[in-house]
């Protein structure tokens, strides 16, 4: 299917936020000077700090908030032997079809169901007049070194997790850590997708939030479900919609092979429930392998356990691990549409507007700074004053005095800015400013010297 046709097929939500997106800077088709390139996005001066600050909470609560969490950050290429070991390599493949009518190619297991020969259609036009399937495998394959040849074939990543299995008894054992612990990573991966879709939904570069948890074999069901609660209060913390978020079980094939448990964490998207993020039992499955594949002992030890055999204190075994997987652009993608919001006119603002109501943690304008009237020196030079002043606090702010001050109110409405604080002639009378949020446009007067304090202790609480 052609671009402008997908563009086409996208819920109205959907078409509206990514004009918004492109509008104000938040996500840019790559290279798209050239036309584009329709797997590919690249994130804008809002959409980089979006991102990051998605990432960055994420972060904070699953290692810097816990005694029992550290991270890592493993190589993007890793040697082949480890997706070998993994089973990646043979396994990782997607089932693919092509339509013989219309030409549109796609993975046999979205499609729709259709009375064919098949069981299935084409999501296009709905022919079952279709290739036979074949397997293709997702990782990318590139050389390390000059020379192009099997023996030097790597991979990109397709996950983070693996890094943090082949790396689990040196952070162990340099850290001194007793199960149960966890091991987490950030980072970019990649999937040679059959079909993206959904802005940046389903591309073929992303970042992923991954954490490995380690835990005594007969306590993975009790993690398993700590962590599948702990990771829905975590979207919902951040002011996701409840009704929109669900958590589902993985039943019969849907089940990895790796697996003995499975719950997605999906959320109500314009074209349906989708998966933001898995919580997955992996058992010792990843660890077994990789032992066996590289014939190194990963057992971990505990002095204190008796040893069934001897009956003495300490034994060797392999973890249990116990998954949350998360997508960082699909949970800002969730986190933009959730926040999207259109409202009719009214006595504050006649012509209605579009804001997006995020989070102040994860704005990526917690401030901006608008002097009432651009031609007065004073109210600038002062606004450049709370303006640096709020960097220099670690506060990402914004000096803007372009335009009506309705006009620049209804940019960081837009963009998701919780506050504006405005500069006028009453600040040079008794030294206030008004600051404005952004959901009731409430407005206060408040005293300049309090304005970072405030803005602090509204943004963190």
């Amino acid at each position: 299917m052609s671009h402008d046709k997908k563009k086409e097929a996208e819920p109205e939500l959907m078409q509206k936020l990514v004009a918004l997106c492109k509008r104000r800077g938040f996500v840019f088709p790559s290279s798209e000077i050239y036309g584009g390139l329709r797997s590919a996005y690249d994130y804008g001066p809002l959409g980089v700090e979006l991102k990051r600050n998605v990432m960055n909470e994420w972060w904070r609560t699953m290692v810097h908030a816990r005694e029992d969490v550290v991270g890592l950050d493993t190589s993007i290429i890793m040697h082949p032997r480890v997706w070998e070991a993994s089973g990646h390599v043979a396994g990782f493949n997607d089932p693919l079809v092509d339509c013989r009518a219309c030409k549109t190619r796609f993975r046999a297991d979205h499609a729709p169901r259709a009375d064919t020969e098949r069981g299935y259609a084409c999501p296009s036009c709905g022919s079952g007049d279709l290739s036979d399937e074949r397997q293709f495998n997702l990782m990318f394959r590139t050389n390390l070194g000059p020379v192009q040849s099997d023996e030097n074939t790597v991979f990109l990543r397709p996950e983070t997790a693996q890094g943090m299995f082949v790396n689990f008894l040196s952070v162990q054992q340099t850290y001194r850590l007793k199960v149960p612990f966890g091991i987490a990573q950030m980072g970019k991966s990649f999937r040679n997708e059959v079909t993206v879709e959904h802005f940046i939904y389903r591309s073929v570069e992303f970042e992923q939030m991954e954490m490995e948890f380690f835990v005594e074999p007969g306590t993975d069901d009790h993690w398993l479900d700590y962590w599948k609660d702990e990771r829905l209060r975590w979207y919902l913390s951040l002011g996701a919609t409840s009704s929109k978020l669900r958590l589902r079980p993985h039943l019969g094939d849907e089940l990895a092979h790796y697996a003995k448990a499975c719950y997605d964490v999906e959320y109500e998207y314009p074209w349906g429930w989708g998966e933001l993020e898995g919580i997955a039992n992996r058992t010792d499955y990843d660890l077994r392998k990789h032992q066996e594949a590289s014939g190194k002992r990963l057992a971990y030890f505990d002095p204190n356990k008796p040893n069934p055999e001897t009956g003495k204190p300490g034994v060797h075994f392999l973890p249990y691990v116990i998954e949350p997987a998360a997508g960082a652009t699909r949970t800002t993608l969730m986190f933009l549409l959730d926040a999207y919001t259109e409202e009719p006119p009214s006595e504050m603002r006649a012509e209605g507007r579009t804001l997006l109501k995020l989070h102040p943690r994860l704005a990526p304008i917690k401030c901006a700074v608008l002097p009432l009237v651009k031609k007065d020196p004073w109210l600038t030079h002062k606004a450049r004053e709370v303006v640096e002043e709020l960097f220099a606090s670690g506060i990402n702010a914004f000096y803007d005095e372009k335009d009506a001050i309705g006009r620049r109110y209804a940019r960081q409405d837009e963009a998701g800015t919780p506050y504006c604080l405005t500069i006028d002639a009453q600040t040079k009378d008794d030294d206030t400013v008004t600051i404005r949020e952004r959901d009731s446009m409430a407005q206060e007067r408040i005293k300049v010297t309090e304005a970072l304090d405030v803005v602090r202790k509204r943004v963190w609480s």
